[in-house]
C-alpha cells in the first residue's frame, strides 16, 4: 500500500520563511536589498581588481574568484524566494529544486576551497616572501582556481545524482526557502540509508580538506609571525591576513551555526532563519569586510572613484 502511495512528484513546495501573508511584503523587501548589495558589492570588488594595476596579484587574483562565487552561492537561493513571493507562490519544479541543489553545492564548496586557496597564498606570502613571485605563479594560481572549478563540479554532481536517485511522496512541503538537503531526506518515502551515508562522506571530505587546509596555513603564518623581533614587523604581517581570517570566522561560523542548530533543534523554521546567515549575510558581507578592512583595496577604491569624478 506504501508503494502505491509514491510517486514521482513534478515540483515541490517551499514554505520560506514566515507562512503569514502580512510579513511577505517585509521579507520580500529585506531579501531584495540584501541581494541587490551582495550583487554590488561584489561586482565592486570584482571591477576594482581588475581596473588596478596594483591589484594584479595572486591574492586579489583569488579575490575575484571569490566574489564571483558569493554573486553565484547567493544568486542560486535567493531570486526563486523573491519570485515566489512576488508571485504568490510556493511551488519550484522537481528539475529546478535538483538545479539548484547542484548549484548551491558547486559555489559553496567553491567558496570554500578558495577561502584555502587564498590561506595558502597568505602562508607563502609571509613566510616565504622573496620566493612569493616564484611559487604563486601564474600558471599555479590558474590551476589552484581550475582544481577548486572541478572539485565543486564533482562534489555538485553527486549531491545533484543523489538527490535524484530519491522517491517523495504526493505534495511536498519543504519548510524552508530552498531546496535543502537535509530536508529533502526527510521528506523522502524510499529508504535514505545509503543516500545519508554517502551525503556525509562527501561532506566530511569536501569540509574537511579545506579547513584543515586553513587551519594548517594560518598555524604556520602565527607560528612565523611570533618570530618576527619587532612587534611593529609583527602587527604589519598580521594586518596582511586579517581581512581574510575574518570572512574565513564568517563563513564557517556561520556554518557551524547551522549545524548545531540543525542537530539540537527540533523545529525546521528556526533552521531556516540561521540559515540566512551563510546563504545571505555572508556573501553580502564579504565586500565591507575587505574593503574596510583593507587598505590596498580601499586606495585602489579611491583612486577608481577619483577617475570617475575626474571624467566628468
Amino acid at each position: 500500500m506504501a508503494l502505491q502511495n509514491q510517486t514521482h512528484v513534478s515540483e515541490f513546495f517551499l514554505l520560506g520563511l514566515s507562512e503569514e501573508q502580512d510579513q511577505q511584503s517585509l521579507i520580500f523587501g529585506l531579501f531584495l536589498t540584501m541581494y541587490l548589495v551582495t550583487v554590488l558589492g561584489n561586482l565592486l570588488i570584482i571591477l576594482t581588481v581588475i581596473t588596478d594595476a596594483h591589484l594584479h596579484t595572486p591574492m586579489y587574483f583569488f579575490l575575484t574568484n571569490l566574489s564571483l562565487a558569493d554573486i553565484g552561492f547567493s544568486t542560486t537561493t535567493v531570486p526563486k524566494m523573491l519570485a515566489n513571493i512576488h508571485a504568490n507562490s510556493q511551488t519550484i519544479s522537481y528539475a529546478g529544486c535538483l538545479t539548484q541543489v547542484s548549484f548551491f553545492f558547486f559555489f559553496g564548496c567553491l567558496d570554500s576551497l578558495l577561502l584555502a586557496v587564498m590561506a595558502y597564498d597568505r602562508l607563502v606570502a609571509i613566510c616565504h616572501p622573496l620566493h612569493y613571485p616564484v611559487i604563486m605563479s601564474p600558471r599555479l594560481c590558474g590551476l589552484l582556481v581550475l582544481l577548486s572549478l572541478l572539485i565543486s563540479l564533482l562534489d555538485s554532481q553527486v549531491h545533484c545524482v543523489m538527490v535524484s536517485q530519491l522517491t517523495f511522496c504526493a505534495r511536498v512541503h519543504i519548510p524552508h526557502f530552498f531546496c535543502d538537503v537535509p530536508q529533502l531526506i526527510k521528506l523522502a518515502c524510499s529508504d535514505t540509508t545509503t543516500f545519508s551515508i554517502v551525503i556525509f562522506l562527501v561532506g566530511t571530505i569536501s569540509g574537511f580538506l579545506p579547513i584543515s587546509g586553513i587551519v594548517f596555513s594560518y598555524s604556520k603564518i602565527v607560528a612565523s609571525i611570533l618570530r618576527v623581533p619587532s612587534p611593529g614587523g609583527r602587527v604589519k604581517a598580521f594586518s596582511t591576513c586579517g581581512s581574510h581570517l575574518s570572512v574565513v570566522c564568517l563563513f564557517y561560523g556561520t556554518g557551524l551555526g547551522v549545524y548545531l542548530s540543525s542537530a539540537f533543534s527540533s523545529s525546521p523554521r528556526k533552521d531556516t532563519v540561521v540559515s540566512v546567515m551563510y546563504t545571505v549575510v555572508t556573501p553580502m558581507l564579504n565586500p565591507f569586510i575587505y574593503s574596510l578592512r583593507n587598505r590596498d583595496i580601499k586606495n585602489a577604491l579611491c583612486r577608481m572613484i577619483g577617475k570617475v569624478t575626474h571624467s566628468q
